[in-house]
């Protein structure tokens, strides 16, 4: 894994209708995100609850040389130019497993896999990562442009069903936490 640059993430959602226009752009949304293959530690769509084969979003935590870098990484994205997505949330983000997903134990296949997504500010919590933490694929705070602010912390994680995703996360800690089905992105 590359290091030294900033760490980012990246979560596109996906415009209600574009499906077929996702469709269309995945060799060019695959391309694009090859030419970061370095930098990538992390990627893959988020899926609608009752089907696996529809998209809802796309996760990219990529490290980059700073937040100009990660911008353009963000609205570059082939998808993004041609109204696939909806809305983008970009922060900076911290690796507190210090890996990526290519380096996970239970490998891309196999159980189910979350987003997990906790919203809040303040002192924050969940500034460390969780003793049990064989099933965490990505862990780490959401942070303010200067790196400094904590504004919540985004999770990829195997787990057995959204209510036990989302336990990772202290429950009472943020204003909201959202739990996406996920999965492994990019080419097998």
């Amino acid at each position: 894994m590359k290091t030294g640059g900033v760490e980012f993430f990246c979560y596109h959602r996906d415009r209600v209708g574009s499906l077929a226009l996702r469709d269309e752009l995945l060799e060019a949304h695959w391309s694009y995100m090859d030419g970061y293959a370095a930098e990538m530690i992390a990627r893959g769509p988020t899926l609608a609850d009752e089907d696996d084969e529809v998209a809802t979003g796309s996760v990219h935590i990529v490290d980059l040389p700073d937040p100009a870098a990660a911008r353009a990484f963000a609205f570059d994205e082939p998808n993004y130019q041609a109204g696939v997505y909806r809305d983008v949330l970009l922060r900076r983000w911290r690796n507190l497993l210090g890996r990526t997903m290519w380096d996970f134990a239970g490998g891309r296949d196999g159980g189910n896999r979350y987003l997990v997504l906790g919203l809040g500010e303040g002192d924050g919590v969940d500034h460390d990562v969780p003793a049990d933490r064989d099933e965490l694929i990505a862990y780490g705070p959401l942070l303010s442009d200067d790196g400094v602010g904590w504004l919540g912390t985004a999770v990829l994680v195997r787990a057995p069903d959204p209510d036990a995703a989302r336990s990772v996360l202290t429950l009472d800690g943020y204003a909201g936490i959202e739990v996406h089905k996920w999965q492994f992105g990019g080419r097998s």
